[in-house]
């Protein structure tokens, strides 16, 4: 994990990973940090889709959030397949595409922290902060 990973999550509440893990060593990282919610990926490993789920819905501060990799759903981009696993939700979180994604459709607010260690077409790595106040406020860090 980079160190900048770390720097980003210092003061975090909670940590919400999209998937694509590859190896359980990350939840034991992040873990270090904060409590974690992660989905299964596609990049994933078998045994990880034994302990974790596709897809997770939470409620956080007053707010419903879909948790969810993004390679499953209908749609013919990555952030429609996500939002078509969640109804009656607030925020969408996924990841898939590794490409950084902050955007609200019809209320909902589709956010893609992009990745912190496979930037693939990005120009940078990037993780994601999402502050639940009086609004859902999400920001990309890049690195």
């Amino acid at each position: 994990m980079p160190p900048k990973v770390f720097e980003a999550f210092a003061d975090v509440d909670l940590i919400l990973h999209a998937g694509d893990l590859v190896s359980e060593e990350v939840l034991v990282e992040l873990g270090a940090l904060a409590p974690v919610k992660a989905v299964v990926g596609n990049c994933d490993p078998l045994y990880l889709a034994h302990d974790l789920s596709f897809q997770l819905k939470l409620e956080l501060a007053g707010y419903r959030i879909g948790l969810t990799h993004g390679h499953l759903g209908t749609g013919n981009t990555v952030p429609e397949r996500a939002l078509s696993l969640f109804e009656d939700v607030d925020l969408v979180v996924f990841g898939h595409s590794h490409s950084p994604y902050n955007e609200t459709v019809n209320g909902i607010h589709l956010f893609n922290p992009g990745s912190a260690t496979d930037r693939r077409w990005e120009p940078k790595c990037s993780v994601g902060i999402i502050e639940l106040g009086r609004g859902i406020e999400c920001r990309h860090i890049f690195f």
